[in-house]
């Protein structure tokens, strides 16, 4: 039986070399989530406007409100705005939660009395969409006929 070679695993086992340096800096995080109002905007129960103005007052970056900093000098970039007039467009540049943005549209969704209506569904990966709940009366209506 030939003996196995000790060696080479133990070189694996060491400290593994530094990849990023001092002097590198890290690459920049390009996101882009999408709120999909296209339902609830067309029944004219939500206003798109008032949402996006909404999201501007209440999304903290670095723990401040209305931090919305894109100037050449900033450290970070987040713009929000509108596509095709009912779609809310968020672009950031450095680390930002989908998961907050839910929060924020289901806080949005209360304070307008509409979250018995409209739910915050995620259609894709970077991507949230407003739906209406499936109320099913039909088969209400068939249980009281029953009755």
């Amino acid at each position: 039986m030939a003996p196995t070679k000790p060696a080479a695993s133990a070189k694996l086992q060491g400290k593994r070399p530094h990849i990023r340096g001092k002097g590198l800096k890290k690459k920049k995080v390009a996101l882009k989530f999408v709120i999909d109002c296209t339902h609830p905007s067309e029944d004219s129960i939500l206003d798109v406007a008032n949402f996006e103005s909404y999201l501007k007052e209440r999304i903290k970056i670095n723990g401040k409100t209305g931090n919305f900093a894109a100037g050449k000098g900033s450290q970070h970039s987040v713009t929000l705005g509108r596509e095709k007039g009912t779609k809310v467009v968020l672009n950031s540049e450095i680390p930002f939660s989908k998961r907050y943005l839910k929060y924020l549209t289901k806080k949005y969704l209360k304070k307008n009395n509409l979250r018995d209506w409209l739910r915050v569904v995620a259609s894709g990966k970077d991507s949230y969409e407003l739906r209406y709940f499936q109320i099913n009366s039909q088969e209400d209506d068939d249980e009281e006929d029953n009755e």
